[in-house]
Protein backbone atom coordinates (compact mmCIF):
# COMPACT_ATOMS: atom_id res chain seq x y z
CA UNK A 1 0.00 0.00 0.00
CA UNK A 2 2.78 2.31 0.80
CA UNK A 3 4.32 1.63 -2.42
CA UNK A 4 1.49 2.89 -4.25
CA UNK A 5 1.15 5.84 -2.33
CA UNK A 6 4.65 6.78 -3.03
CA UNK A 7 4.18 5.91 -6.73
CA UNK A 8 1.45 8.00 -6.72
CA UNK A 9 2.93 11.34 -5.43
CA UNK A 10 6.12 10.82 -7.97
CA UNK A 11 3.18 10.68 -10.48
CA UNK A 12 1.84 13.93 -9.90
CA UNK A 13 4.40 15.45 -8.53
CA UNK A 14 6.20 14.36 -12.29
CA UNK A 15 2.74 15.96 -14.01
CA UNK A 16 2.94 19.22 -12.14
CA UNK A 17 6.68 19.57 -13.45
CA UNK A 18 5.14 18.68 -16.86
CA UNK A 19 2.77 21.36 -16.34
CA UNK A 20 5.12 23.67 -15.03
CA UNK A 21 7.80 23.42 -17.69
CA UNK A 22 5.57 23.28 -20.64
CA UNK A 23 3.48 26.29 -19.31
CA UNK A 24 7.08 28.24 -19.47
CA UNK A 25 8.10 27.68 -22.82
CA UNK A 26 4.48 28.42 -23.85
CA UNK A 27 4.88 31.89 -22.38
CA UNK A 28 8.03 32.41 -23.85
CA UNK A 29 7.21 31.66 -27.31
CA UNK A 30 4.55 33.89 -26.71
CA UNK A 31 6.70 36.96 -25.17
CA UNK A 32 7.59 39.63 -27.06
CA UNK A 33 9.76 42.41 -27.01
CA UNK A 34 10.16 45.39 -29.17
CA UNK A 35 12.51 46.16 -31.70
CA UNK A 36 13.72 49.91 -32.65
CA UNK A 37 16.06 50.53 -35.44
CA UNK A 38 16.96 54.06 -36.35
CA UNK A 39 20.32 54.92 -39.20
CA UNK A 40 21.62 57.10 -41.04
CA UNK A 41 21.10 57.33 -44.06
CA UNK A 42 17.93 55.96 -44.57
CA UNK A 43 17.81 51.90 -44.79
CA UNK A 44 15.36 49.38 -45.91
CA UNK A 45 15.05 46.97 -43.17
CA UNK A 46 15.28 42.95 -43.66
CA UNK A 47 14.64 40.65 -40.74
CA UNK A 48 15.53 37.63 -40.92
CA UNK A 49 16.65 38.21 -44.96
CA UNK A 50 12.63 39.64 -45.62
CA UNK A 51 12.06 43.33 -45.70
CA UNK A 52 9.92 44.54 -43.14
CA UNK A 53 10.06 48.54 -43.94
CA UNK A 54 12.63 51.57 -43.89
CA UNK A 55 14.00 53.31 -40.65
CA UNK A 56 13.14 55.14 -38.51
CA UNK A 57 11.55 51.14 -37.95
CA UNK A 58 9.69 50.05 -34.49
CA UNK A 59 7.73 47.51 -34.14
CA UNK A 60 7.08 43.85 -31.57
CA UNK A 61 8.97 40.65 -32.25
CA UNK A 62 8.17 37.28 -30.60
CA UNK A 63 11.73 37.01 -27.78
CA UNK A 64 14.40 35.10 -29.69
CA UNK A 65 17.05 36.12 -31.95
CA UNK A 66 17.50 37.87 -35.31
CA UNK A 67 18.87 38.84 -38.19
CA UNK A 68 19.15 42.22 -39.00
CA UNK A 69 20.62 43.89 -42.18
CA UNK A 70 20.13 47.59 -43.26
CA UNK A 71 20.69 48.65 -46.83
CA UNK A 72 20.77 52.58 -47.50
CA UNK A 73 18.12 53.47 -49.34
CA UNK A 74 18.05 56.19 -52.42
CA UNK A 75 21.23 58.38 -53.58
CA UNK A 76 23.28 56.48 -50.82
CA UNK A 77 25.00 54.42 -53.69
CA UNK A 78 28.52 55.12 -52.33
CA UNK A 79 27.26 54.05 -48.64
CA UNK A 80 28.16 50.24 -47.41
CA UNK A 81 25.22 48.40 -46.17
CA UNK A 82 25.30 47.26 -42.29
CA UNK A 83 24.07 43.75 -40.92
CA UNK A 84 24.47 41.53 -37.29
CA UNK A 85 22.70 39.71 -34.79
CA UNK A 86 20.28 40.59 -32.35
CA UNK A 87 18.74 39.45 -29.37
CA UNK A 88 14.73 40.52 -28.27
CA UNK A 89 14.05 39.91 -24.63
CA UNK A 90 10.78 40.07 -23.25
CA UNK A 91 8.97 43.19 -22.55
CA UNK A 92 12.36 45.28 -23.25
CA UNK A 93 13.20 47.17 -26.26
CA UNK A 94 15.99 46.00 -28.23
CA UNK A 95 17.64 49.89 -29.67
CA UNK A 96 19.86 49.73 -32.90
CA UNK A 97 21.49 52.80 -34.17
CA UNK A 98 23.55 52.53 -37.23
CA UNK A 99 25.68 55.34 -38.92
CA UNK A 100 26.16 54.02 -42.41
CA UNK A 101 29.97 54.80 -43.59
CA UNK A 102 31.54 54.18 -47.09
CA UNK A 103 32.86 50.98 -45.71
CA UNK A 104 32.51 48.77 -42.82
CA UNK A 105 35.61 50.73 -41.34
CA UNK A 106 34.15 53.92 -41.68
CA UNK A 107 30.32 52.62 -40.38
CA UNK A 108 29.86 53.25 -36.65
CA UNK A 109 26.87 52.76 -34.10
CA UNK A 110 25.55 50.75 -31.07
CA UNK A 111 22.81 48.20 -29.92
CA UNK A 112 21.15 48.05 -26.51
CA UNK A 113 18.72 45.74 -25.00
CA UNK A 114 18.54 44.69 -21.46
CA UNK A 115 17.55 41.64 -19.47
CA UNK A 116 17.21 40.54 -15.36
CA UNK A 117 20.73 39.70 -14.11
CA UNK A 118 21.14 37.09 -11.35
CA UNK A 119 24.36 39.34 -10.31
CA UNK A 120 23.00 42.65 -9.75
CA UNK A 121 22.49 43.29 -6.01
CA UNK A 122 21.92 45.74 -3.41
CA UNK A 123 19.19 47.64 -5.61
CA UNK A 124 22.13 48.46 -8.25
CA UNK A 125 21.73 47.18 -11.80
CA UNK A 126 24.93 46.19 -14.25
CA UNK A 127 26.01 47.10 -18.03
CA UNK A 128 28.12 45.13 -20.10
CA UNK A 129 30.11 46.32 -22.83
CA UNK A 130 31.59 45.36 -25.95
CA UNK A 131 33.23 47.43 -28.11
CA UNK A 132 33.96 46.65 -32.03
CA UNK A 133 37.05 46.38 -32.36
CA UNK A 134 37.86 45.16 -28.71
CA UNK A 135 39.86 47.25 -26.77
CA UNK A 136 38.29 50.38 -26.25
CA UNK A 137 38.69 52.82 -23.18
CA UNK A 138 35.38 52.70 -21.48
CA UNK A 139 34.29 55.46 -19.27
CA UNK A 140 31.29 55.90 -17.12
CA UNK A 141 29.92 59.49 -16.28
CA UNK A 142 33.35 60.72 -17.31
CA UNK A 143 35.39 57.99 -15.29
CA UNK A 144 37.88 55.89 -16.95
CA UNK A 145 36.68 52.23 -15.48
CA UNK A 146 38.97 49.59 -17.86
CA UNK A 147 39.42 48.24 -21.40
CA UNK A 148 36.07 46.34 -23.00
CA UNK A 149 34.99 43.60 -22.63
CA UNK A 150 33.83 44.69 -19.74
CA UNK A 151 31.10 44.53 -17.22
CA UNK A 152 30.14 47.50 -14.84
CA UNK A 153 28.65 46.06 -11.68
CA UNK A 154 26.77 47.78 -8.71
CA UNK A 155 25.74 50.79 -10.96
CA UNK A 156 23.45 52.99 -9.19
CA UNK A 157 19.80 52.99 -11.11
CA UNK A 158 19.28 56.30 -13.17
CA UNK A 159 20.70 57.85 -16.38
CA UNK A 160 24.16 57.39 -17.15
CA UNK A 161 26.99 58.82 -19.50
CA UNK A 162 28.49 55.52 -21.51
CA UNK A 163 31.81 56.82 -23.54
CA UNK A 164 33.83 54.31 -25.66
CA UNK A 165 37.32 55.35 -27.27
CA UNK A 166 40.40 53.71 -29.31
CA UNK A 167 42.73 55.59 -30.72
CA UNK A 168 42.64 55.96 -34.33
CA UNK A 169 38.96 55.76 -33.74
CA UNK A 170 36.13 58.59 -33.47
CA UNK A 171 34.86 58.35 -30.02
CA UNK A 172 31.11 57.41 -29.15
CA UNK A 173 29.05 58.46 -26.03
CA UNK A 174 25.65 56.99 -25.03
CA UNK A 175 23.18 57.99 -22.52
CA UNK A 176 21.70 54.64 -20.57
CA UNK A 177 19.15 54.19 -18.20
CA UNK A 178 19.79 51.58 -15.40
CA UNK A 179 17.57 49.94 -13.40
CA UNK A 180 17.59 47.81 -10.29
CA UNK A 181 18.46 44.16 -10.58
CA UNK A 182 18.81 44.22 -14.34
CA UNK A 183 21.69 44.33 -16.88
CA UNK A 184 22.24 46.46 -20.02
CA UNK A 185 23.72 44.84 -22.81
CA UNK A 186 25.73 47.86 -24.88
CA UNK A 187 27.60 46.71 -27.89
CA UNK A 188 29.78 49.86 -30.09
CA UNK A 189 30.92 49.76 -33.10
CA UNK A 190 33.73 52.30 -33.79
CA UNK A 191 34.08 54.23 -37.18
CA UNK A 192 37.89 55.32 -38.62
CA UNK A 193 39.34 58.45 -37.64
CA UNK A 194 41.24 58.34 -41.48
CA UNK A 195 42.31 62.09 -41.16
CA UNK A 196 44.95 60.78 -38.54
CA UNK A 197 48.37 59.99 -39.83
CA UNK A 198 49.38 56.23 -38.70
CA UNK A 199 52.81 55.69 -38.18
CA UNK A 200 55.32 54.66 -40.84
CA UNK A 201 56.67 51.00 -41.53
CA UNK A 202 59.51 49.46 -39.25
CA UNK A 203 61.82 50.40 -41.67
CA UNK A 204 60.89 54.62 -41.78
CA UNK A 205 60.18 54.56 -38.37
CA UNK A 206 63.93 53.23 -37.66
CA UNK A 207 65.53 55.91 -39.44
CA UNK A 208 63.04 58.66 -38.05
CA UNK A 209 64.51 57.24 -34.79
CA UNK A 210 68.24 57.51 -35.75
CA UNK A 211 67.81 61.46 -37.45
CA UNK A 212 65.67 61.99 -34.08
CA UNK A 213 68.53 61.16 -32.07
CA UNK A 214 71.12 63.36 -33.54
CA UNK A 215 68.27 66.51 -33.88
CA UNK A 216 67.95 68.57 -30.94
CA UNK A 217 65.07 67.57 -27.82
CA UNK A 218 61.64 67.52 -28.83
CA UNK A 219 58.46 67.87 -26.27
CA UNK A 220 54.80 66.51 -25.72
CA UNK A 221 52.31 68.55 -23.39
CA UNK A 222 49.34 66.79 -21.55
CA UNK A 223 46.06 67.68 -23.08
CA UNK A 224 42.96 67.73 -21.48
CA UNK A 225 41.11 64.55 -20.18
CA UNK A 226 37.68 63.63 -19.59
CA UNK A 227 39.21 62.72 -15.95
CA UNK A 228 41.76 65.47 -15.66
CA UNK A 229 45.00 63.26 -15.21
CA UNK A 230 46.57 60.98 -17.69
CA UNK A 231 47.68 57.46 -17.04
CA UNK A 232 51.38 56.53 -17.74
CA UNK A 233 51.62 53.16 -18.84
CA UNK A 234 55.04 50.50 -19.00
CA UNK A 235 54.23 49.20 -22.09
CA UNK A 236 52.42 51.35 -25.45
CA UNK A 237 49.37 49.26 -24.91
CA UNK A 238 45.84 49.81 -23.27
CA UNK A 239 46.42 46.56 -21.34
CA UNK A 240 49.97 47.47 -19.93
CA UNK A 241 49.88 48.50 -15.82
CA UNK A 242 49.98 51.70 -15.06
CA UNK A 243 53.23 53.20 -13.59
CA UNK A 244 51.55 56.93 -12.89
CA UNK A 245 48.95 59.63 -13.23
CA UNK A 246 50.12 62.89 -14.57
CA UNK A 247 48.56 66.34 -14.74
CA UNK A 248 47.27 68.24 -17.71
CA UNK A 249 49.72 70.84 -19.03
CA UNK A 250 52.74 69.15 -17.88
CA UNK A 251 55.81 69.16 -20.21
CA UNK A 252 57.39 66.22 -20.83
CA UNK A 253 60.97 64.80 -23.15
CA UNK A 254 59.23 62.77 -26.15
CA UNK A 255 61.62 59.79 -26.60
CA UNK A 256 59.75 57.49 -29.07
CA UNK A 257 56.53 57.21 -30.85
CA UNK A 258 54.48 54.64 -31.59
CA UNK A 259 50.79 54.24 -33.70
CA UNK A 260 48.87 56.45 -30.89
CA UNK A 261 51.39 56.45 -28.13
CA UNK A 262 54.09 58.66 -27.03
CA UNK A 263 57.18 57.87 -25.17
CA UNK A 264 58.04 60.12 -22.36
CA UNK A 265 60.57 60.80 -19.68
CA UNK A 266 59.79 62.20 -15.88
CA UNK A 267 60.56 66.20 -16.19
CA UNK A 268 61.71 65.90 -12.43
CA UNK A 269 58.40 68.13 -10.99
CA UNK A 270 56.33 66.02 -8.56
CA UNK A 271 53.44 68.67 -8.41
CA UNK A 272 53.00 67.26 -11.82
CA UNK A 273 52.07 63.68 -10.60
CA UNK A 274 48.58 62.69 -8.91
CA UNK A 275 50.21 59.58 -7.87
CA UNK A 276 52.83 56.99 -8.68
CA UNK A 277 56.16 57.93 -10.38
CA UNK A 278 57.90 56.96 -13.44
CA UNK A 279 61.14 57.40 -15.17
CA UNK A 280 60.17 56.56 -18.82
CA UNK A 281 56.74 55.54 -19.71
CA UNK A 282 53.95 55.67 -22.23
CA UNK A 283 51.11 58.01 -22.67
CA UNK A 284 48.17 58.16 -25.25
CA UNK A 285 48.83 60.80 -27.79
CA UNK A 286 44.90 61.03 -27.84
CA UNK A 287 45.60 63.20 -25.31
CA UNK A 288 49.04 65.07 -25.32
CA UNK A 289 50.48 66.69 -28.41
CA UNK A 290 53.72 68.13 -29.89
CA UNK A 291 55.19 71.06 -28.36
CA UNK A 292 55.56 73.69 -31.46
Amino acid sequence: MRGKIIFFITLVFGFFVFVLIRAYFFNQKNAYGKLKINSSPVASVFIDNVVVGKTPFEERYRVGEYMIKLIPEGVATDTASWNGKVAVEKNIITYINIELGSSDLTTAGEIFTMRKSETAKNGKGEIYIETEPAGAIVSLDNDEKGVATLLLEDVPPGVHEVSVFMPGFFKRTEKVNVNSGYRIFAKFKLAIDQSQKFIKNNDEEKKSTVSAQIQEKKYVIISETPTGWLRVRVEPSLGASESAKIKKGERYELLEEKEGWYKIRFNGNKEGLVEGEFDEGWVSSSYAKKEE
